[in-house]
């Protein structure tokens, strides 16, 4: 964690036990969010982030699917598309991380918790749960939802194969403007091409 902030160093230490719990959960679950954290800090840095915000990105990067202990296995581990009815549980995740976090009740836990509820609106407002759009949604959580979405697709999981870097990339582009902050994008293809995050298949 960042030794400039404690407040996030001290959230840090006593939210570990949630880690532990989310990776006997779904352990795939456990890794992505431990490589989302990696490359999400790596765009925060490139976008100046430095203190309490670096901080609360680290946690919430950390934590942003820690609502999916709250999703029925039948849902979370479905090796088949969710029908509609699932889709609407699993898009609860935020939400229950969200309040999983905040009930920590620990200093700086309430800021961060909001960044995990964010973490899937959309740049245009056509995300959950809320409809945010553009800087209504705060930078961590648009630092979040790219490299979240880049780790998701270059991960192999029972309902699809993973794709390629250039195929990432190409996706990524397309959703620049909707799904994700033109400007924080600049910032992600300048640091994805050299960084140990980047999918090897190209």
């Amino acid at each position: 964690m960042d030794q400039e902030d404690p407040v996030y160093v001290v959230l840090h230490k006593y939210t570990k036990a949630l880690t532990s719990a989310l990776g006997y959960r779904d352990t795939l679950t456990r890794l992505h969010s431990e490589r989302v954290l990696g490359l999400a800090t790596q765009i925060g840095l490139g976008c100046g982030l430095r203190g309490a915000e670096l901080g609360r990105l680290k946690i919430s990067a950390s934590f942003h699917d820690i609502g999916k202990i709250g999703i029925p296995d039948r849902i979370l581990l479905k090796t088949s598309p969710l029908d509609e009815a699932e889709w609407v549980m699993m898009k609860q995740h935020s939400e229950m991380g969200q309040r999983i976090l905040a009930a920590t009740e620990i200093e700086g836990a309430q800021a961060a918790s909001l960044v995990i509820r964010h973490h899937h609106e959309h740049y245009n407002g056509g995300g959950y749960p809320d409809g945010l759009a553009g800087e209504q949604i705060s930078i961590c959580s648009r630092i979040i939802s790219i490299a979240d979405s880049y780790d998701a697709m270059a991960a192999t999981r029972s309902y699809h194969r993973a794709k390629t870097h250039t195929e990432i990339m190409a996706i990524l582009q397309a959703e620049t403007g909707e799904r994700h902050d033109p400007e924080l994008m600049r910032v992600f293809c300048g640091i994805i091409e050299s960084s140990e995050f980047r999918t090897a298949s190209n």
